[in-house]
């Protein structure tokens, strides 16, 4: 906008409002003595951040429940598998087919997608993993259901290995997505237009402050005759563990999602779905033995027309614990670092910042206070589709 005299002209880019972008989630969460996610020798995962170490949960570690979460609240699954010949094998069985004409039905969906698709240990699994939503067996089986006698004909003989079902109803079914895929993206170069470029980006979680692994030594005792034949344990062993309070962060591209799904109301329900399960899921390597479910301590929301932006940085000096520990002096330096960054960006960027948490202090760089993450992810994904005009395109 300009002035020229008393006239106040505003330009054509100030004229067009700047939609909303991305959803931001910035969380900061305590676990207490656990090993969500462990490393190939059973310790817990670290990095070297501002020169010191810090556990780490990685970002597939933290991304697989909460897709689950997401599937259950949506009511839509997809599965993530190398075992579809097999999943269809099944499927026929089940309907009464014999089991080699099965068999045969299943390594058949792959042969006949004409793809570089290979077929692993004996034709009942794919050489690379396969994204679906989970009505894609029961179509494919139908399929074969379809060109039953086809593949009677063919059974035994040398025109097994060749394909004998329609390519494109396969390649329809693979291209096929739901509400989870649309979310997650799905890599699947083999077949055309298959591929779908994911909404939700997660960074790896590591903790604001400097930490060392944390050994324990087990014993288990032998329930039966133990006093007559040992006064030992029957199994001794060490497990390593940590505590601390991780940063987490994720960034919902709307964009993105409305590629994926052209309705407003659908998307509105994944971006709800997505952020209340990142808010409240937890890996779950070591429950058992650990019990680490903790919510998370702070949770900020930012909607922003610009660019996505992590508040990483804020913990690239590690925090020192006091004697309220690394919880509120974590929140503190978001708070800190969040507050010089919106000066830095300014606000013309963000369309909405809030936060909730266990505090009862409104912290003035993380925007409106919500008493309760419910509501703070409703005032976000309102934020992300203001009015009721059609979704972005």
């Amino acid at each position: 906008m300009t002035t020229h005299g008393t006239a106040t002209v505003t330009t054509a880019a100030e004229a067009v409002p700047r939609h909303p972008r991305f959803l931001d989630l910035h969380i900061l969460q305590t676990l207490p003595f656990s090993n969500v996610n462990r490393d190939d020798l059973g310790s817990p995962k670290t990095v070297t951040y501002g020169g010191s170490t810090r556990t780490r949960v990685s970002s597939q570690a933290w991304k697989r429940p909460t897709r689950l979460a997401v599937e259950t609240q949506i009511g839509e699954q997809a599965q993530r598998t190398r075992r579809l010949p097999l999943q269809i094998t099944k499927a026929l069985t089940a309907r009464g087919w014999p089991e080699d004409l099965a068999e045969l039905a299943g390594a058949q969906v792959i042969r006949s997608t004409e793809s570089k698709l290979g077929l692993d240990k004996g034709d009942r699994s794919t050489a690379s993993l396969l994204f679906l939503p989970d009505t894609a067996v029961e179509a494919l089986a139908t399929l074969a259901e379809e060109n039953r006698d086809k593949l009677k004909k063919a059974l035994g003989t040398k025109a097994a290995e060749k394909p004998l079902l329609p390519k494109e109803p396969i390649h329809d079914v693979l291209r096929s997505r739901n509400g989870s895929i649309a979310l997650f993206g799905r890599m699947l170069a083999e077949i055309p237009g298959a591929g779908v470029d994911g909404a939700v980006q997660v960074a790896h979680a590591f903790t604001t402050h400097s930490t060392s692994v944390q050994a324990d030594f087990f014993t288990a005792v032998d329930d039966i005759d133990q006093w007559a034949t040992d006064a030992g344990s029957a199994h001794m062993n060490t497990g390593e563990y940590s505590s601390g309070v991780f940063y987490r962060y994720a960034t919902l591209d709307l964009d993105d999602l409305a590629k994926n799904i052209s309705d407003t109301g659908t998307a509105r329900e994944l971006a709800t779905a997505f952020a209340t399960a990142f808010i409240q899921s937890l890996p779950s390597a070591k429950k058992t033995s650990t019990a680490p479910h903790s919510i998370p301590d702070l949770v900020h929301v930012v909607v922003r027309s610009d660019r996505p932006v992590s508040l990483a940085a804020a913990f690239e000096e590690p925090v020192r614990a006091k004697s309220a520990g690394w919880g509120r002096p974590s929140r503190v330096a978001l708070d800190a670092y969040a507050a010089r960054v919106a000066k830095l960006l300014g606000s013309s960027g963000v369309a909405h910042s809030a936060h909730a948490g266990v505090d009862d202090d409104e912290w003035k760089g993380l925007g409106t206070r919500i008493d309760s993450y419910t509501a703070l992810v409703a005032g976000a994904v309102t934020a992300a589709w203001p009015g009721s005009g059609s979704i972005r395109s």
